[in-house]
Protein backbone atom coordinates (compact mmCIF):
# COMPACT_ATOMS: atom_id res chain seq x y z
CA UNK A 1 0.00 0.00 0.00
CA UNK A 2 2.78 2.02 1.09
CA UNK A 3 4.66 1.74 -2.22
CA UNK A 4 1.77 2.35 -4.25
CA UNK A 5 0.74 5.58 -2.79
CA UNK A 6 4.96 6.70 -3.20
CA UNK A 7 4.70 5.78 -6.77
CA UNK A 8 0.96 7.59 -7.29
CA UNK A 9 2.82 10.78 -5.64
CA UNK A 10 6.04 10.24 -7.70
CA UNK A 11 4.05 10.37 -10.82
CA UNK A 12 2.34 13.49 -9.98
CA UNK A 13 5.22 15.28 -9.07
CA UNK A 14 6.02 16.05 -12.66
CA UNK A 15 2.54 17.10 -13.51
CA UNK A 16 2.75 19.56 -10.50
CA UNK A 17 6.14 21.17 -11.65
CA UNK A 18 4.80 21.12 -15.15
CA UNK A 19 1.64 23.05 -13.98
CA UNK A 20 3.74 25.93 -11.75
CA UNK A 21 6.01 26.03 -15.01
CA UNK A 22 3.18 27.24 -16.97
CA UNK A 23 1.39 29.51 -14.46
CA UNK A 24 1.06 33.00 -16.16
CA UNK A 25 3.80 35.24 -14.63
CA UNK A 26 2.59 38.35 -12.82
CA UNK A 27 1.74 40.99 -13.79
CA UNK A 28 -0.82 40.15 -16.57
CA UNK A 29 -3.23 42.81 -16.12
CA UNK A 30 -2.80 46.76 -15.49
CA UNK A 31 -1.72 46.85 -11.85
CA UNK A 32 -3.98 49.88 -9.53
CA UNK A 33 -2.57 52.42 -6.66
CA UNK A 34 -5.27 53.46 -4.59
CA UNK A 35 -4.54 56.60 -2.82
CA UNK A 36 -6.80 58.39 -0.01
CA UNK A 37 -5.02 61.95 -1.40
CA UNK A 38 -6.57 63.95 -4.26
CA UNK A 39 -5.02 64.89 -7.92
CA UNK A 40 -2.12 66.87 -7.78
CA UNK A 41 -1.13 66.64 -4.13
CA UNK A 42 2.19 65.40 -3.16
CA UNK A 43 1.51 61.78 -2.17
CA UNK A 44 -0.25 61.81 -5.89
CA UNK A 45 2.61 63.27 -7.68
CA UNK A 46 5.17 60.54 -5.76
CA UNK A 47 2.78 57.67 -6.94
CA UNK A 48 2.86 58.50 -10.60
CA UNK A 49 6.05 59.10 -10.52
CA UNK A 50 6.69 55.65 -9.13
CA UNK A 51 3.96 54.24 -10.89
CA UNK A 52 5.08 55.53 -14.07
CA UNK A 53 8.71 53.56 -13.37
CA UNK A 54 7.00 50.59 -12.39
CA UNK A 55 5.34 50.06 -15.66
CA UNK A 56 8.21 50.37 -17.55
CA UNK A 57 9.70 47.06 -15.42
CA UNK A 58 5.88 45.54 -15.78
CA UNK A 59 5.31 46.16 -19.10
CA UNK A 60 1.99 46.74 -17.85
CA UNK A 61 0.37 50.49 -16.76
CA UNK A 62 0.13 51.35 -12.82
CA UNK A 63 -3.04 53.19 -12.65
CA UNK A 64 -3.59 55.95 -9.81
CA UNK A 65 -6.71 55.48 -8.20
CA UNK A 66 -7.47 58.89 -6.21
CA UNK A 67 -10.33 58.51 -3.75
CA UNK A 68 -9.36 61.77 -1.31
CA UNK A 69 -11.71 62.58 1.98
CA UNK A 70 -12.30 61.63 5.63
CA UNK A 71 -8.77 62.18 6.31
CA UNK A 72 -7.93 58.77 4.90
CA UNK A 73 -10.52 56.47 5.88
CA UNK A 74 -12.23 56.37 2.58
CA UNK A 75 -9.33 55.62 0.17
CA UNK A 76 -8.06 53.48 3.20
CA UNK A 77 -11.61 51.46 3.53
CA UNK A 78 -11.64 51.16 -0.14
CA UNK A 79 -7.63 49.70 -0.34
CA UNK A 80 -8.46 46.63 2.71
CA UNK A 81 -11.16 45.74 0.63
CA UNK A 82 -10.26 45.44 -2.30
CA UNK A 83 -9.38 41.82 -3.69
CA UNK A 84 -6.26 40.36 -2.70
CA UNK A 85 -4.91 38.88 -6.20
CA UNK A 86 -1.78 40.92 -6.65
CA UNK A 87 -3.33 43.54 -9.08
CA UNK A 88 -4.27 46.37 -6.56
CA UNK A 89 -1.97 48.18 -3.99
CA UNK A 90 -2.40 51.21 -1.42
CA UNK A 91 -0.08 53.87 -1.96
CA UNK A 92 -0.23 55.08 1.84
CA UNK A 93 1.05 57.80 3.93
CA UNK A 94 1.70 58.02 7.99
CA UNK A 95 -1.75 59.61 8.40
CA UNK A 96 -3.42 56.66 7.10
CA UNK A 97 -0.95 53.58 8.41
CA UNK A 98 -0.24 55.07 11.79
CA UNK A 99 -1.77 58.26 13.33
CA UNK A 100 -4.71 57.58 12.10
CA UNK A 101 -5.05 54.69 15.15
CA UNK A 102 -4.93 57.39 17.50
CA UNK A 103 -7.05 59.86 16.30
CA UNK A 104 -10.22 58.01 15.68
CA UNK A 105 -11.77 56.30 18.27
CA UNK A 106 -12.70 53.47 15.99
CA UNK A 107 -11.79 53.00 12.27
CA UNK A 108 -13.84 51.23 9.74
CA UNK A 109 -9.85 49.31 8.31
CA UNK A 110 -7.19 48.35 10.92
CA UNK A 111 -4.13 49.29 9.35
CA UNK A 112 -2.13 46.24 11.55
CA UNK A 113 -4.65 43.75 10.42
CA UNK A 114 -5.95 44.77 6.58
CA UNK A 115 -3.06 45.61 5.14
CA UNK A 116 0.37 43.52 4.17
CA UNK A 117 3.47 45.48 4.03
CA UNK A 118 5.32 46.19 0.45
CA UNK A 119 7.68 48.49 0.88
CA UNK A 120 9.14 51.91 2.05
CA UNK A 121 9.15 54.33 -0.67
CA UNK A 122 10.20 57.78 1.02
CA UNK A 123 10.49 59.59 3.39
CA UNK A 124 8.98 63.13 2.74
CA UNK A 125 9.91 66.39 4.58
CA UNK A 126 7.49 68.69 6.01
CA UNK A 127 7.17 72.34 5.23
CA UNK A 128 6.56 75.64 7.43
CA UNK A 129 6.12 78.11 4.85
CA UNK A 130 4.08 81.69 4.27
CA UNK A 131 3.15 83.57 1.68
CA UNK A 132 5.66 86.30 -0.54
CA UNK A 133 3.41 89.17 1.11
CA UNK A 134 3.67 88.09 5.12
CA UNK A 135 6.13 90.33 6.92
CA UNK A 136 7.95 87.73 8.84
CA UNK A 137 10.91 86.33 7.24
CA UNK A 138 11.72 83.35 9.47
CA UNK A 139 10.24 81.26 12.08
CA UNK A 140 11.98 83.25 14.96
CA UNK A 141 9.86 86.12 13.72
CA UNK A 142 6.94 84.25 13.21
CA UNK A 143 6.65 83.22 16.90
CA UNK A 144 7.40 86.83 18.21
CA UNK A 145 4.31 87.84 16.35
CA UNK A 146 2.01 84.82 17.68
CA UNK A 147 3.38 86.10 20.96
CA UNK A 148 2.17 89.82 20.49
CA UNK A 149 -0.60 88.80 18.99
CA UNK A 150 -1.96 85.39 20.49
CA UNK A 151 -4.20 83.59 18.49
CA UNK A 152 -3.68 85.94 15.56
CA UNK A 153 -1.71 83.48 13.11
CA UNK A 154 -3.28 81.30 10.89
CA UNK A 155 -2.10 78.18 9.58
CA UNK A 156 -3.23 76.17 6.40
CA UNK A 157 -3.05 72.33 7.25
CA UNK A 158 -5.01 69.37 6.52
CA UNK A 159 -6.93 69.58 9.66
CA UNK A 160 -5.61 69.22 13.27
CA UNK A 161 -5.28 65.62 13.76
CA UNK A 162 -3.36 65.08 10.74
CA UNK A 163 0.21 64.92 10.17
CA UNK A 164 0.68 68.68 8.87
CA UNK A 165 -1.30 69.45 12.04
CA UNK A 166 -0.04 67.86 14.53
CA UNK A 167 3.20 69.27 13.48
CA UNK A 168 1.98 72.93 13.39
CA UNK A 169 0.71 71.96 16.80
CA UNK A 170 4.45 70.39 17.90
CA UNK A 171 5.92 73.62 17.29
CA UNK A 172 3.64 75.81 18.64
CA UNK A 173 3.80 74.02 21.53
CA UNK A 174 7.37 74.32 21.75
CA UNK A 175 7.25 77.83 21.23
CA UNK A 176 4.69 78.46 23.67
CA UNK A 177 2.25 80.16 21.73
CA UNK A 178 -0.90 78.63 19.66
CA UNK A 179 -1.64 79.07 15.46
CA UNK A 180 -4.83 78.74 14.23
CA UNK A 181 -5.57 75.94 11.86
CA UNK A 182 -7.37 76.46 8.64
CA UNK A 183 -8.28 72.92 7.49
CA UNK A 184 -8.18 72.31 3.54
CA UNK A 185 -8.94 68.94 1.94
CA UNK A 186 -6.65 69.55 -1.08
CA UNK A 187 -3.07 71.36 -1.06
CA UNK A 188 -4.06 73.56 -3.95
CA UNK A 189 -6.59 75.34 -2.50
CA UNK A 190 -4.39 75.97 0.66
CA UNK A 191 -1.85 77.13 -1.48
CA UNK A 192 -3.93 79.67 -3.35
CA UNK A 193 -5.23 80.99 0.03
CA UNK A 194 -1.75 81.61 1.65
CA UNK A 195 -0.73 83.03 -1.53
CA UNK A 196 -3.64 85.38 -1.58
CA UNK A 197 -3.47 86.51 1.87
CA UNK A 198 -6.04 84.98 3.31
CA UNK A 199 -4.62 83.15 5.29
CA UNK A 200 -0.76 83.18 6.75
CA UNK A 201 1.00 80.40 6.82
CA UNK A 202 0.71 76.72 4.99
CA UNK A 203 2.18 73.33 6.53
CA UNK A 204 2.29 70.99 4.24
CA UNK A 205 4.54 68.05 2.69
CA UNK A 206 7.39 69.12 0.76
CA UNK A 207 6.49 67.51 -2.43
CA UNK A 208 3.19 69.66 -2.35
CA UNK A 209 4.95 73.03 -2.04
CA UNK A 210 8.21 72.73 -4.27
CA UNK A 211 6.27 74.06 -7.63
CA UNK A 212 5.09 77.25 -5.58
CA UNK A 213 8.55 77.59 -3.86
CA UNK A 214 10.53 77.22 -6.66
CA UNK A 215 8.48 80.00 -8.28
CA UNK A 216 8.35 82.27 -5.12
CA UNK A 217 4.83 82.35 -4.66
CA UNK A 218 5.55 80.79 -0.99
CA UNK A 219 8.64 81.18 1.04
CA UNK A 220 10.14 78.36 3.14
CA UNK A 221 10.63 79.12 6.81
CA UNK A 222 11.46 76.09 8.55
CA UNK A 223 11.79 72.27 6.91
CA UNK A 224 11.23 69.37 8.93
CA UNK A 225 14.48 67.09 8.52
CA UNK A 226 16.98 66.96 11.36
CA UNK A 227 19.86 68.36 8.25
CA UNK A 228 18.79 70.85 5.76
CA UNK A 229 17.45 69.63 2.76
CA UNK A 230 20.12 69.35 -0.15
CA UNK A 231 17.29 70.76 -2.23
CA UNK A 232 16.73 73.50 -0.12
CA UNK A 233 19.97 74.17 1.26
CA UNK A 234 19.15 77.68 2.86
CA UNK A 235 15.91 77.00 4.42
CA UNK A 236 16.89 76.07 8.32
CA UNK A 237 15.38 72.81 9.58
CA UNK A 238 12.89 73.64 13.14
CA UNK A 239 16.13 70.88 15.02
CA UNK A 240 17.64 74.89 14.44
CA UNK A 241 15.22 76.53 16.80
CA UNK A 242 14.33 73.62 18.54
CA UNK A 243 17.69 71.23 19.52
CA UNK A 244 16.83 67.33 18.74
CA UNK A 245 13.65 67.53 16.63
CA UNK A 246 12.51 65.69 13.95
CA UNK A 247 9.61 65.20 12.17
CA UNK A 248 9.03 63.47 9.06
CA UNK A 249 6.44 61.51 7.12
CA UNK A 250 6.65 58.80 4.53
CA UNK A 251 5.07 56.94 1.73
CA UNK A 252 4.75 53.40 1.04
CA UNK A 253 3.39 50.49 -0.63
CA UNK A 254 0.87 48.48 1.23
CA UNK A 255 -1.49 44.97 -0.32
CA UNK A 256 -4.36 43.77 1.06
CA UNK A 257 -3.70 41.17 3.74
CA UNK A 258 -3.95 38.13 1.83
CA UNK A 259 -2.33 38.84 -1.38
CA UNK A 260 -0.07 36.17 -2.17
CA UNK A 261 3.58 36.45 -0.53
CA UNK A 262 5.29 35.95 -3.81
CA UNK A 263 3.81 38.51 -5.65
CA UNK A 264 4.88 40.83 -2.64
CA UNK A 265 8.20 39.81 -2.66
CA UNK A 266 8.16 40.57 -6.50
CA UNK A 267 6.79 44.02 -5.59
CA UNK A 268 9.60 44.85 -2.82
CA UNK A 269 12.41 43.86 -5.67
CA UNK A 270 11.23 45.70 -8.31
CA UNK A 271 10.62 48.85 -6.42
CA UNK A 272 13.98 48.51 -4.73
CA UNK A 273 15.77 48.38 -8.40
CA UNK A 274 13.25 51.23 -9.55
CA UNK A 275 14.40 53.61 -6.29
CA UNK A 276 18.70 52.83 -6.60
CA UNK A 277 19.19 54.03 -9.87
CA UNK A 278 20.68 57.86 -9.50
CA UNK A 279 18.00 59.56 -11.23
CA UNK A 280 14.84 58.32 -9.96
CA UNK A 281 16.31 59.00 -6.65
CA UNK A 282 17.29 62.09 -7.99
CA UNK A 283 13.60 62.76 -9.19
CA UNK A 284 11.86 61.76 -6.10
CA UNK A 285 14.29 64.72 -4.12
CA UNK A 286 13.15 67.34 -6.17
CA UNK A 287 9.66 66.33 -5.68
CA UNK A 288 10.21 66.53 -1.82
CA UNK A 289 10.90 62.74 -0.99
CA UNK A 290 14.46 60.96 0.14
CA UNK A 291 14.24 57.49 -1.54
CA UNK A 292 14.72 54.93 0.71
CA UNK A 293 17.61 52.91 -0.85
CA UNK A 294 16.94 49.51 0.46
CA UNK A 295 14.36 47.66 2.64
CA UNK A 296 13.06 44.17 2.59
CA UNK A 297 9.14 43.18 3.71
CA UNK A 298 10.57 41.88 6.91
CA UNK A 299 12.46 45.63 7.37
CA UNK A 300 9.48 46.82 6.24
CA UNK A 301 7.21 45.22 8.95
CA UNK A 302 9.49 45.98 11.36
CA UNK A 303 9.58 49.77 10.74
CA UNK A 304 5.98 49.80 11.02
CA UNK A 305 5.59 48.24 14.53
CA UNK A 306 8.14 51.09 15.54
CA UNK A 307 6.12 54.15 14.10
CA UNK A 308 3.24 52.83 16.05
CA UNK A 309 5.26 53.00 19.10
CA UNK A 310 6.31 56.33 18.28
CA UNK A 311 3.30 58.00 17.05
CA UNK A 312 1.91 56.77 19.74
CA UNK A 313 3.74 58.80 22.21
CA UNK A 314 3.79 62.02 19.69
CA UNK A 315 -0.16 61.59 20.20
CA UNK A 316 0.24 62.01 23.54
CA UNK A 317 2.22 64.83 23.96
CA UNK A 318 -0.02 66.71 21.56
CA UNK A 319 -2.79 66.60 23.71
CA UNK A 320 -4.82 65.09 20.53
CA UNK A 321 -7.80 63.26 21.87
CA UNK A 322 -9.51 60.57 19.58
CA UNK A 323 -12.73 61.17 18.52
Amino acid sequence: MKRRTFARAALLLPLAGRAFAQAPAWPQRPVKFILSQPAGSGPDILARFVGDQLAKVWNQPVVIDNKPGGQNVIGAQAAARSAADGYTFYYATTAAMVTNAYTFKSLPYDPARDFAPVRLVGRSPFVIAAGASFPAKDLAEVIARAKAQPGAITIATEGPKTFSGMLADSVAGMAGVKFNHVPYTKAPDALQDVIGGRVQLVCLPDAALAAYLKSGQVRALAISTAQRHSEQPNVPTLAETFPGFEYTGWNGLFAPAGTPPEVIARVNRDLEAVLKQPDVAQRLLTLGSLAEPRMSVAEFDGFMRGERERWAKVVKTVGIQAE
